[in-house]
């Protein structure tokens, strides 16, 4: 499930990233980026389950909580990250003094 979540917040984010014009401002190719990132871990972990004889999705809800958990974390990530830039110098915490 982990996989399914983090590659749909993939999907989503890379549309967001070409349909919104400011995109270099928000910085939606990172949160893009690791979103993919994770996807391909998730599907790097799938193939390994399969050799070890396991099933390639795990579709149990601590799995989905998982998968839950990473796509939130990534948005802090870029959530701080915007932050501590402030493309709009709204918060104007880069103010050179």
């Amino acid at each position: 499930m982990c996989l399914v979540i983090t590659a749909f917040a993939a999907v989503a984010a890379t549309i967001l990233w070409y349909m919104i014009p400011q995109r270099s401002s928000l910085k939606l190719g990172m949160l893009a980026l690791m979103y993919w990132g994770a996807s391909i871990m998730w599907t790097i972990d799938g193939f390994f389950s399969v050799a070890e004889g396991k099933s390639f999705l795990d579709l149990s809800s601590n799995d989905a909580l998982l998968g839950l958990v990473i796509v939130l974390c990534g948005l802090i990530a870029w959530v701080m990250q915007l932050v501590v830039r402030d493309p709009k110098k709204i918060l104007l915490l880069n103010r050179k003094k």
